[in-house]
This record gives structure tokens, sequence and C-alpha cells, in this order.
């Protein structure tokens, strides 16, 4: 990966984005956030302005929703054009904010890719081959990760579709509530 894809990813630890330190030495500016003693990294998570800001659901403060999507007996994991404009209807139905997609075709036959979101990502692995393809569908903020649900099974047309929900960073949301 170039440095500027590192860069885009926030993992911009190249020299060229380097400062000096006291004592001459090199040291690579990072793009994450550090947490302050007072704990205002942390505050803002929960801001309302955010489009990644923490979220309540089901009765509990969490950073977000993860779906593990599996689909069974399905149709076209194999055309990449046809699974990055499905992922961009993901995106739009969930409301949520599309940063870039990359998609990588294997051979013989397979995709895998990730849709980076403002509010975190939709990831998907293929396998033609048996019909299956693993999707994961992570979003905070006020996007809806459920809508993608129907998305993929209107696209990919599976006999069968399992759903499972994990709430992301509780015990974050209950430190800093």
């Amino acid at each position: 990966m170039s440095d500027d894809g590192l860069f885009q990813l926030g993992m911009d630890l190249a020299a060229r984005d380097a400062e000096i330190d006291e004592y001459g030495f090199s040291e690579p500016r990072s793009t994450t956030q550090t947490e302050e003693n007072d704990n205002t990294a942390i505050s803002a998570l929960f801001a309302d302005d955010r489009l990644d800001h923490f979220i309540e659901k089901k009765g509990v403060k969490c950073a977000g929703a993860h779906l593990i999507i599996d689909l069974y007996d399905a149709r076209k994991l194999d055309d990449l054009p046809f699974i990055e404009e499905t992922l961009k209807e993901c995106v739009e139905e969930a409301g949520a904010t599309l940063l870039h997609i990359h998609l990588h075709p294997f051979q013989p036959v397979g995709v895998s890719g990730v849709a980076v979101l403002a509010e975190s990502h939709i990831s998907v692995h293929t396998w033609p081959e048996a019909g299956y393809a693993a999707f994961d569908v992570f979003m905070c903020g006020d996007a809806k990760p459920e809508k993608c649900v129907e998305v993929l099974k209107r696209a990919f047309v599976p006999l069968r579709t399992e759903v499972h929900e994990i709430l992301r960073g509780e015990k974050v949301a209950r430190e800093f509530a």
C-alpha cells in the first residue's frame, strides 16, 4: 500500500509527516486522537454533531451496531461492479456517508473488500463457488445498519440469510456516559 493509502487510512507513520522532537529525532505525526487527562476526546464521542457519535440501542449506550450477515445460496457473488453498486445502495439506504470503496477480485473467483464510512464500514468476502457471502456492517451515529439487510437480500437473492447483531463499545459508553 502506498504512503498516500496509509495516510487515508490514518496510519501515516511515514517520515514525510514527521516532526522533529527536542532531541533532534523524527517523530511521526498520527491522525488518531489521543486521550486527554480530562477525557475530552472520549466525551466528544457523545457529541451529536459528529457523524460517528455514540448511540443508544435497545436501551444500551454503545459505539454502534455491528451486523454479521451471512448469505447462503446467493447469486452474483463474483460480479465486482454489481457488488460495488450494492455497497453504495447499502450506504445510501442506511443514511451513512461513503468515504471510499476498495474491492479486490480473486482468481479464479471471489471478491473481498470494504466500504469505508464516516460512521465505520461495510466489509464483504464472497465464495461464489459455494454461493456464500460474508458481510460485516458496522455503523454508529444516526446511520441505520439494519437497512443493509434488505438491500443485500434483494441484490443477491439468497435462499437463506443469517444476521447477528453485536453492540460495540458498551463498556466505553457506560464508563464515560
